[in-house]
């Protein structure tokens, strides 16, 4: 059972949720008092090793709790203030945490807002609980992350590094040091890929990404809109924007996608 962490308050709730991979989960929402409980919910999921501190995080809180929106941020298993090791998470562990806590902590119908790898979690979700989640603001999505990104990008040295010792070190500009990247995450997220057939996807879907994204290409945002079966899905690119998009301009751009998404939802009760 995981306690869930209440972050805001730096105290543990009292509700408890069926969770394998560990003891506390953190979070951090909107008091049920300062929303409106007619309007959907807002939920972030953060990009890989990243938080719910994260600027672009605190901008959708800061913009749902202003226009009384329930929202919703956590830290995955391994990340922040969430127990765990990173190391150990995989996809699959991932991807059943977010639905788990959809389900605990959020009430009604919920637009995802995901970032990266959040965007990626965020699609998985919108896959699995289709009646739960009602539209996607995915922020240069990294769809398949494992298999594009990680196993595609890997050197030779990084090669012999995961067949000698299961796993290899991948560094980034955004993260100097570098994180482990095992095996088991790259064999688990083979069973998570969506790029290679039509995606069961019906939900409205905004995309935002920058064209000078170093580490997840534009083109995935482009292959993932040919073969989605929504039928509202609309591509917003940045010329010189690059992954994290999170300058004042592109923060704006969110916000507002975000304000034409709740009206389009309201305009179609």
């Amino acid at each position: 059972m995981v306690k869930l962490f209440d972050y805001k308050n730096t105290i543990f709730g009292d509700t408890s949720i069926a969770y394998e991979q560990g003891p506390e989960q953190a979070f951090k929402r909107a008091s049920d008092q300062a929303t409106d409980q007619t309007k959907p919910g807002l939920v972030f999921l953060c990009g890989f090793k990243s938080d719910l501190t994260g600027t672009k995080a605190q901008a959708v809180a800061d913009w749902a709790d202003t226009n009384h929106y329930a929202n919703l941020r956590f830290d995955y298993f391994g990340h922040g203030q969430s127990s765990g090791e990173f190391e150990a998470g995989t996809l699959s562990g991932w991807r059943e945490e977010v639905s788990t806590v959809l389900e605990a902590l959020t009430d009604g119908p919920q637009i995802l807002v995901g970032s990266s790898f959040g965007g990626f979690m965020a699609s998985l979700a919108a896959i699995d609980m289709p009646n739960k989640v009602v539209g996607l603001i995915l922020i240069a999505p990294a769809f398949d992350m494992t298999e594009r990104l990680m196993r595609a990008g890997m050197s030779q040295a990084q090669t012999r590094e995961l067949e000698r010792d299961g796993k290899f070190m991948h560094g980034t500009e955004y993260d100097s040091e570098g994180y482990p990247i095992t095996q088991a995450l790259l064999a688990d997220g083979l069973q998570h890929c969506i790029l290679e057939k039509p995606i069961p996807i019906h939900q409205p879907v905004h995309i935002l990404h920058g064209q000078k994204d170093d580490a997840v290409p534009w083109a995935l945002s482009l292959e993932f809109s040919k073969i989605c079966e929504s039928e509202n899905i609309q591509l917003q690119f940045f010329k010189n924007g690059d992954h994290r998009l999170s300058s004042p301009l592109q923060i704006d751009a969110l916000l507002k996608t975000i304000s034409l998404m709740v009206s389009d939802l309201a305009d179609h009760d």
